[in-house]
């Protein structure tokens, strides 16, 4: 299949309005949250990324970070301002999107009312032209016989065989986005490309196909980049995944990677649900290690990130603390070095509460695992009582005060 290998890639929308250019090292306009230079609107800049032959990497961001934009340069949808696109070792700058072999999937579906789902399947590959075996040097279009063949084939992955005489009307949003997924893979490509394929559909449908597209990759050649801004989809369906705001890469890992070492804050709040939670708290040096002081709990650092830590040179001083909500756990009042705040509201989810309390002005997030609560605790969490709690050191992230990095 192809690697894909992006290059120091950029994309500059020329400004519309003269008064608001400004000199290319001018700092960023802040009535946005992308860059707005001489040359225009900076949408996406150093922008590095090595995408192996059939991995599955999914670009994931708020709205206005540049992963749809990055997906429509790699497509040719958009041109290239600056940097270099390799498709399988080839230059594809200039290339036309024909001529790119790639598939690509939106998030509108785009198929022909009037043609029944074997016809929207079949439109591409009735409209190809392969190389002539008998003929070399000349090329052919495809025999119906071959386009019947992987038509049947691509339904016969995604379960839609007994819609093919069906027209779109005919489908529910979960079978349109079949057949839209299936119309991209009978053309064999070397890339494929998705733009948050599933944004239209319910939460059901949503999750049903996002397990659907988990086996589809399994039994499909290709490597997939894929565009959403549901983190949930990033987790569960990228080999890697790339985290983008205002146009740059903030992180590139696994998904474990990325929600065990986030590389700094906006990282560290994106990924997780719920979001991490987040403390002003104090780094103390002493000659036996790190302590943190939070919430006027003293808390001795691990010994694993104490050694971090130290290999980093982590000076002493103000820093934010962050935990995950599942991180936290119920101590008895009194314990040595808990934290004590106030329950605002709490939610059954069935296997777990989820226990919104305010911890001196800042609010904290726990998730509670009912089978691991202390019976008097059951149905106590009411709006307005104490709750008292620790975490394990292991377990905290610390993010410098002045850039947001990740001192770990």
């Amino acid at each position: 299949m192809a690697e894909v290998v992006l290059k120091n890639l950029e994309k500059i929308y020329p400004a519309q309005d003269t008064k608001k250019k400004k000199g290319r090292n001018a700092p960023a306009e802040k009535s946005t949250n992308l860059q707005i230079t001489e040359a225009g609107v900076v949408a996406v800049q150093q922008l590095n990324i090595d995408i192996k032959d059939r991995e599955f990497v999914v670009l994931v961001g708020p709205s206005g970070c540049g992963k749809s934009t990055t997906l429509r340069m790699i497509a040719g949808l958009e041109d290239i301002t600056a940097g270099e696109l390799y498709i399988d070792g080839k230059l594809m700058n200039d290339a036309a999107p024909k001529d790119r072999d790639i598939a690509m999937v939106f998030q509108s579906y785009a198929l022909y009312p009037h043609m029944t789902v074997y016809d929207n399947m079949a439109f591409s590959l009735r409209m190809r032209k392969v190389p002539d075996e008998k003929d070399p040097g000349k090329t052919r279009k495809l025999s119906e016989e071959e386009i019947r063949a992987k038509v049947t084939q691509a339904a016969e992955i995604l379960g839609i065989t007994e819609y093919l005489d069906r027209k779109p009307k005919a489908l529910s949003g979960g079978q349109r986005q079949r057949v839209a997924i299936g119309r991209a893979i009978v053309r064999s490509p070397k890339v494929f490309l998705m733009d948050e394929p599933l944004s239209n559909l319910d939460a059901k449908l949503r999750n049903q196909m996002r397990a659907e597209l988990i086996k589809l990759r399994e039994r499909v050649d290709g490597t997939f980049v894929y565009v959403t801004h549901d983190q949930t989809e990033a987790m569960t369906l990228g080999d890697r995944i790339v985290i983008m705001k205002d146009g740059f890469i903030q992180q590139i890992g696994t998904p474990q990677e990325v929600f065990d070492h986030p590389a700094n804050l906006f990282v560290a709040s994106f990924i997780g649900v719920p979001q991490m939670n987040f403390f002003d708290a104090g780094l103390k040096a002493a000659e036996n290690g790190y302590t943190v002081s939070v919430a006027g709990a003293e808390i001795a650092v691990s010994p694993a990130l104490n050694e971090k830590l130290r290999a980093a040179s982590a000076p002493a001083g103000p820093v934010t603390l962050g935990i995950r909500p599942e991180h936290i756990a119920l101590c008895y009042a009194g314990t040595p070095n808990a934290i004590t705040g106030r329950v605002d509201v709490s939610e059954m989810m069935g296997s777990s509460v989820h226990v919104h309390a305010t911890v001196d002005g800042t609010d904290v997030v726990m998730v509670l695992q009912t089978m691991d609560i202390a019976e008097e605790f059951h149905g106590s969490f009411k709006s307005g009582m104490d709750i008292t709690f620790n975490f394990n050191s292991a377990s905290i992230h610390l993010f410098s005060k002045e850039t947001g990095d990740n001192l770990i």
